[in-house]
């Protein structure tokens, strides 16, 4: 599989998981650079009600971490969590909204509804990046990121604590990696240097 390249141009990463994939943010997230200069905006899946994922991510990295609220700016050096139980859209004016619409793969909010409408939004502009998860949900947005000329990674089947979600997206769609999480953080890193 050919890797792509990486640009100076990223604004957004976009990353998306769900069983397994937080032992994955735990080990990402405190490795990065503190000046990539793009917002990083965390979708998983949670149960209605679960809350401590923001406090938990902010005591393991520099990057303020927040629950995205609705109609909030998206802004850079800033990682933003999903709330549970509503999904994430991305708007044309670079805000957020919050959707109660039907589940979509068992799951609110679901991956590819927010992969999909940030592909829209920012186009070759965005990385987008699948961990660990049980179910398919993921796999229709990448092919959209990738599409849009977006950068896009997935999580190396064979070292995720769930594979299949990852393996659902290579069904779908060749990402410019496939990375193993030492590799993600290596590629993050090395995004608009």
């Amino acid at each position: 599989m050919a890797e792509g390249s990486i640009s100076n141009r990223y604004e957004v990463l976009i990353i998306g998981g769900s069983a397994g994939s937080l032992d994955v943010l735990i080990q990402l997230l405190p490795a990065l650079r503190r000046d990539l200069d793009l917002a990083i905006v965390i979708v998983q899946h949670r149960k209605p009600g679960e809350s401590l994922l923001v406090e938990l991510l902010n005591e393991k990295t520099s990057w303020p971490v927040k629950e995205v609220e609705e109609k909030e700016s998206i802004e850079k050096n800033t990682i933003y969590v999903a709330p549970a139980d509503y999904h994430l859209l991305f708007e044309k004016d670079k805000t957020f909204s919050l959707d109660l619409s039907e589940k979509l793969h068992y799951s609110r909010p679901a991956i590819d509804v927010s992969f999909e409408t940030a592909a829209d939004v920012y186009g070759a502009a965005l990385v987008g990046l699948l961990l660990s998860g049980a179910n398919a949900d993921g796999a229709e947005g990448l092919k959209k990121i990738k599409m849009a000329g977006g950068l896009t990674i997935v999580q190396d089947p064979l070292e995720a604590a769930v594979s299949y979600m990852p393996e659902q997206a290579l069904d779908v769609v060749e990402p410019d990696y496939v990375a193993n999480v030492g590799k993600i953080v290596e590629i993050v890193n090395r995004l608009n240097g």
